[in-house]
């Protein structure tokens, strides 16, 4: 029963602008912990980050710095590796923490994972908060 509340499908996402404080932050509103990887253009060139990780009911600030317009791309999975949030936006991962730069391409010939990530459009914010959390019953 609680593996159907999250899911690609299951999983509800809600975002709004944030405090100019904290530029993108991402709170974990389900009842696991979340391991997050985002995605964002870094001189020209996608680079994805990860992982934070984020226990139920806490927040962390994954890009502390004001956002410069441009998307975020967000990736989510649970302590068991089952996908708790994606998208449609092919991008690379790793098993630990990692920095990959020109991620978008190739993953697997590079030695890395493949990951379908959430484009969220920010729009002219400087800041951002998202918050994963299980659809009610």
């Amino acid at each position: 029963m609680r593996n159907a509340l999250f899911g690609v499908a299951a999983a509800l996402l809600w975002a709004a602008p944030g405090p100019a404080s904290a530029a993108f932050t991402i709170c974990n509103r389900s009842f696991d912990v979340a391991n997050v990887a985002i995605g964002r253009d870094e001189r020209g060139t996608v680079e994805t980050r990860g992982w934070w990780k984020i226990g139920p009911n806490q927040c962390a600030e994954v890009i502390p710095d004001r956002l410069r317009g441009g998307p975020v791309h967000v990736f989510a999975l649970d302590v068991f590796g089952r996908t708790l949030l994606s998208g449609s936006v092919p991008l690379c991962v790793a098993p630990g923490r990692f920095v990959i730069e020109g991620a978008a391409a190739d993953c697997a010939v590079r030695g890395h994972l493949d990951a379908r990530f959430l484009l969220v459009d920010t729009g002219a914010a400087e800041a951002w908060r998202l918050f994963l959390a299980p659809i009610p019953e």
